[in-house]
């Protein structure tokens, strides 16, 4: 097939687009995970461990926060970084950095509210004895952090997943700017409009490729981890 010998040609050869895509998605996708996880993990575990009054009402709405439109938070972004928003000044819109920006709100609430399960089901076990040394809920949170912390290899993967695979946040604050802001997901759905399917099945390829290094890696940090600690 033509168009399959093309992808694989486009591969082969380290075709600068595929490349010059891939390393934004990449970057862009990492470091707004990054973000997810340190804003994410300690309060999802606050969550956890804390007891305040309606304790129950957030973490019912980091529940429902994870299932957050991607166009929504696109659309509020938009409205905050443009020229008659309060950020406005700073100029992120159709920036990278605005795309960070939306994926990192994507991933956030989904690290956080897989951090409160995991950190909570820990507690089960850690939990009185940690009350009984009076330590504040603070020190809990980053005790039960560091017990849980292999387990927490899974709320950052779905965070990658989520970021990895965004488009409709990412097209509205990026706007798929031709080597400025075009990631693999939105330059996919580019090209097959366009008809260059070659250059959209190299990326989805790519993409593909991506985030199974990536899950291949959790799961040998988690077997090691196993190993280690079993």
């Amino acid at each position: 097939m033509p168009i399959l010998h093309e992808t694989l040609s486009r591969l082969w050869t380290l075709d600068r687009d595929v490349l010059a895509i891939a390393w934004l998605s990449l970057r862009v996708s990492l470091t707004a995970v990054s973000i997810g996880l340190l804003l994410g993990i300690p309060l999802g575990a606050l969550v956890a461990v804390a007891r305040f009054p309606g304790r129950g009402a957030v973490a019912g709405l980091l529940n429902a926060f994870m299932g957050l439109p991607p166009v929504i938070v696109g659309l509020v972004l938009y409205l905050v970084l443009s020229r008659s928003g309060p950020f406005g000044s700073l100029g992120l819109l159709f920036t990278p950095a605005a795309m960070v920006a939306a994926q990192a709100t994507l991933a956030t609430p989904l690290v956080a509210a897989l951090t409160r399960q995991v950190v909570s089901d820990a507690q089960v076990h850690l939990g009185e004895q940690l009350r009984s040394l009076g330590l504040s809920a603070p020190r809990q949170a980053g005790i039960l952090i560091y017990d849980v912390r292999f387990s927490l290899v899974t709320a950052a993967l779905a965070a990658f997943g989520r970021a990895i695979s965004e488009i409709g946040a990412v097209l509205v604050v990026g706007g798929n700017i031709d080597g400025h802001t075009r990631t693999m997901t939105t330059a996919i759905s580019l090209e097959t409009q366009k008809g260059d399917l070659s250059l959209a099945l190299a990326l989805g390829l790519v993409l593909m490729s991506l985030v199974v290094v990536v899950n291949a890696a959790a799961a040998l940090l988690r077997g090691h981890a196993a190993r280690a600690y079993g």
